[in-house]
């Protein structure tokens, strides 16, 4: 069974899900923002992601802008802020074992499911 890392505010993540819906695909919701992921969570996603931590922050986000724009970053303080905001991190994204997608674009997802 998938895991979708899911925000139920998010127009993306609603039709990620109506999409596994569509496919019959079982899946579980997890709520990011009210079950936040630690740092060593958010370092196994992107190991599973095959991505660097600046690919999976949402940069237009406030919180983002006024604390972090423009600033030099090493991975693990990206990371940090991550795991500090979930809000910052992208969505949704789908994970299936030891690999996982955003997806964001429904092709993308069809081809990894």
């Amino acid at each position: 069974m998938v895991q979708v890392l899911h925000n139920p505010r998010c127009g993306k993540s609603r039709t990620c899900l109506a999409f596994l819906d569509d496919s019959h695909k079982e899946y579980e919701i997890i709520n990011y923002l009210t079950h936040p992921l630690s740092v060593d969570e958010i370092e196994v996603l992107l190991q599973k992601l095959k991505v660097k931590p600046i690919e999976i922050v949402r940069q237009k986000e406030s919180i983002w802008i006024e604390q972090y724009k423009g600033k030099t970053l090493s991975d693990k303080a990206i990371i940090e802020a991550i795991a500090k905001y979930p809000i910052l991190l992208e969505r949704p994204i789908v994970i299936d074992g030891d690999k996982a997608i955003i997806g964001r674009e429904l092709d993308k997802l069809n081809d990894f499911i």
